[in-house]
């Protein structure tokens, strides 16, 4: 129950409602992957799940199917993108393993990626200016085939679970989200092309066309969906699992390779802070502002402005667990489209890593939050702690 002043009662982060939120980071979505594996073993079961990029392909595989089904099609699919080069063990220290991640990277540049993309020939300079195959150089038509052999479309249309993927449009600049709910509304219905949209960074990516209009990656203005979910729904509490794969901290570059990979980590990180601080500096309003009318005396609590004001200050309490994948030293700004089996083992593992090591307490999810309403944890530190992941994805 609510009094006059839209007060909330306190609530904990194992009562609120779940939901998962997965940034955009190309080859570095296996983390994410691994991530839901080990929520998965913890009784993390989302009702929503929000993607940009990769993300968004994570997100329809997991929406798009059973729970028992989920892992599996996720491993298929990163198994199905993943370059089977092996990884010697003739291969040692960072400056070998470096050498390694360029080369595999250069490969997957000039070659492509098994069910996601290949390079067009000829390439796109020789194709007629305006055409569509002047304008990216891969094609990635065969990222519709395994979208539609992994993820039951039906099922993500039924709506028993929400799905939200953000795009943007390519000549309006607008963003646009996906969403199977307001979809269903609308008698629309969710199918690869959004997915796709939501995926297409340019120049590799072509744009996608959705009812006429041209549509490109939605990292190119957001990289994380968490502020429409936050935005979308105001009246649940909320236990929000974001997984991002570019951490806003690092090192001080030494090398122009390493410039380049902190420019791409900041590029890509930034807006999830940003959205992070804005909508706490929001609670804290709100918060301050119930504060307030709580103070008023009994006679102008009927007043119609108070009346008003009540009505927006009420909100529901949110949690933010942040998992955030922070790069090796040997990985360099190509590691986004590293596409090695090696890279995506790696990934995979860290994302159930970092799972454990947030859950290894729960006192956070009994602990009530009457006087913050939204908090947000980073619970793994720094990575470096040991943990037996007992090799979760082979």
């Amino acid at each position: 129950m609510t009094d006059s002043t839209g007060s909330t009662p306190a609530t904990t982060p194992a009562r609120a409602k779940p939901v998962l939120v997965l940034q955009g980071g190309g080859a570095l979505g296996s983390y994410q992957a691994g991530a839901y594996q080990a929520l998965c073993h913890q009784n993390f079961e989302p009702e929503w799940v929000a993607g940009i990029s990769i993300g968004a392909i994570n997100a329809a595989i997991i929406v798009g199917n059973a729970p028992e089904k989920r892992v599996e099609r996720l491993k298929e699919f990163w198994q199905t993108v993943s370059s089977p080069v092996s990884w010697s063990p003739v291969v040692k220290g960072d400056r070998a393993r470096s050498l390694f991640n360029e080369t595999s990277a250069a490969l997957i540049a000039t070659f492509g990626v098994p069910g996601f993309f290949t390079p067009r020939f000829p390439p796109a300079p020789l194709w007629p200016q305006g055409s569509p195959q002047s304008q990216s150089y891969y094609d990635t038509t065969p990222l519709r085939a395994t979208l539609e052999r992994l993820v039951d479309f039906d099922r993500i249309n039924a709506c028993e679970t929400r799905l939200s993927v953000g795009a943007v449009g390519v000549t309006t600049g607008n963003f646009k989200y996906f969403d199977n709910f307001e979809f269903r509304k609308l008698g629309k219905r969710i199918g690869p092309e959004h997915i796709m949209a939501s995926g297409a960074l340019p120049p590799g990516f072509p744009s996608i066309v959705i009812e006429d209009e041209h549509f490109w990656d939605g990292g190119i203005a957001s990289n994380t969906p968490l502020d429409y979910v936050l935005d979308e729904d105001t009246a649940d509490d909320l236990l929000i699992f974001q997984v991002d794969l570019f951490s806003a901290r690092g090192p001080l570059p030494e090398t122009l390779l390493e410039a380049a990979e902190r420019e791409k980590d900041i590029r890509f990180s930034s807006r999830t802070r940003m959205n992070t601080d804005k909508n706490k500096k929001i609670h804290d309003a709100r918060k301050a502002l119930r504060d307030l009318l709580s103070k008023l005396p009994d006679e102008l609590k009927s007043d119609p402005s108070v009346k008003l004001l009540c009505e927006v200050s009420k909100e529901s309490t949110v949690t933010v667990v942040h998992l955030i994948y922070r790069s090796k030293n040997y990985e360099s700004s190509s590691k986004d489209y590293d596409f090695s089996r090696v890279g995506m083992v790696e990934h995979w593992n860290a994302g159930a890593r970092d799972v454990h090591l947030s859950m290894r307490h729960k006192d956070w999810l009994e602990r009530p939050q009457s006087d913050e309403t939204m908090v947000t944890y980073d619970l793994t530190g720094d990575g470096t702690e040991t943990f037996d992941d007992k090799q979760e994805q082979k």
